[in-house]
């Protein structure tokens, strides 16, 4: 009762040491807030193979797990094609050396993987002196920061993914916490971060609507919510979002939205919940603070246009920012779900945007970056262009952007002092 009491403690108070770090580390997926939003002041709005760029770094293999920084460290999973090896490779913040390039799993006969996804899609996450690398079913390892060298793992987590895993691990007090939603299995497990036992496994328990594993799989990170002090876990799945008591793996609510796929991660905001339903590609926006199911009573708002099955939502203030998977831009009211403007980008859409100083970044498939004015207002400030094309999805940090191309890792900063 009283390790529960003291992992409550530091659940509530988790958002807040986050908070703290905004401004010199990212350390997961879509930040230290997880929604996308940089606290720099600034960041480079335009840039090319042959302007504002700081270094470019080849990284080996095909990956598509995001960058995380901590300190003076950058983080990023890699494997090779056919998934037989797995790696964490860590590169030096100023100069893009690689400082570390170490085999964490060797996978003999590797399950399946589209030639969409990759085996290393989920993003690292870390924290002071640790971080945590998840290439789904085939591993999970906590690595020493300064050596590379690992602390713990685990290999008995099965999950048959079909298509490759996608789902990053996030950290949530002294819980890591994995999603594993595949063909066969549908489950979320918290592992103790210290030792890496489990502390709870809670299966999906959904109603599916068909037996076609197919369409029970999901590629979704959750994000964590504060409710009147306490957090919930909000994780999407084929076919419904179910938020969790992450202390515990308890149900709180679910909402039934069907489709299947989920890829977005929630964001929230004016006492609402922003998510997708997959590859049905519908927007939902759920009511704070209640508790059951949810599908019938708890919904503010649903859009159905525009909306994407892969690439997270953004929200700046009131306004409520997406782009489909075939490159529909989308401005939203944030409060009604009222479209303020929608444009064409063009290209394909895999990354989550992210946010900077009234700004809003877009990186394509093929690689252009639209960076457009976070406005009720269309107004598109530039289209920058590299030679290959973004999976995973950018940070920022103190005024550089860092984005992680098929075949490079950059690092893009203004060197216009007078800007």
């Amino acid at each position: 009762m009283r390790a529960l009491v003291w992992i409550c403690a530091v659940l509530a108070i988790g958002t807040l040491f986050v908070a703290a770090q905004a401004e010199e580390n990212w350390p997961a997926f879509r930040g230290p807030t997880g929604n996308g939003l940089a606290k720099s002041s600034s960041a480079p709005i335009r840039w090319s193979e042959t302007e504002n760029i700081r270094w470019k770094t080849a990284i080996h293999g095909k990956a598509w797990s995001s960058p995380v920084l901590w300190g003076k460290q950058i983080w990023m999973t890699t494997a090779t094609p056919d998934g037989k090896e797995l790696f964490a490779v860590c590169v030096d913040r100023e100069t893009g050396r690689i400082t570390l390039d170490r085999k964490v799993f060797d996978v003999p006969e590797p399950a399946f993987c589209h030639p969409f996804n990759s085996y290393a899609s989920p993003t690292p996450v870390v924290e002071e002196g640790r971080v945590y690398v998840h290439f789904g079913s085939p591993g999970t390892a906590c690595l020493d920061m300064t050596t590379g060298q690992t602390l713990w793992e685990r290999r008995d987590l099965p999950c048959d993914h079909y298509r490759g895993a996608g789902s990053s691990p996030i950290l949530v007090g002294d819980l890591l916490i994995l999603t594993l939603d595949g063909f066969d299995l549908q489950y979320l497990v918290a592992l103790d971060k210290h030792t890496g036992k489990t502390v709870w496994k809670k299966p999906r328990e959904i109603a599916y609507s068909t037996s076609d594993g197919d369409y029970r799989k999901a590629f979704s990170t959750p994000a964590v919510l504060n409710v009147g002090g306490k957090p919930q876990l909000i994780s999407p799945s084929a076919e419904a979002t179910i938020a969790y008591d992450p202390a515990t793996g308890a149900e709180l609510w679910r909402v039934r939205h069907g489709g299947m796929n989920a890829a977005s991660r929630p964001v929230f905001g004016h006492g609402l919940i922003y998510l997708t339903s997959g590859h049905t590609a519908q927007l939902w926006a759920v009511r704070q603070g209640l508790s059951g199911d949810l599908t019938e009573t708890g919904v503010a708002w649903r859009v159905v246009r525009g909306v994407p099955t892969r690439a997270s939502l953004l929200l700046v203030g009131d306004l409520l920012f997406m782009v489909s998977d075939q490159g529909v831009a989308s401005c939203l009211d944030a409060r009604t779900g009222k479209t303020h403007w929608q444009e064409r980008l063009g290209g394909g859409y895999s990354a989550s945007p992210v946010s900077c100083n009234g700004c809003v970044y877009f990186a394509d498939e093929l690689g252009k970056t639209h960076v457009l004015k976070a406005a009720p207002r269309f107004e598109r400030l530039a289209v920058n262009e590299l030679d290959e094309g973004c999976m995973a999805s950018p940070a920022i940090v103190d005024r550089a952007l860092y984005l992680r191309t098929r075949t490079h890792l950059y690092r893009i900063e203004d060197t216009d002092s007078r800007r």
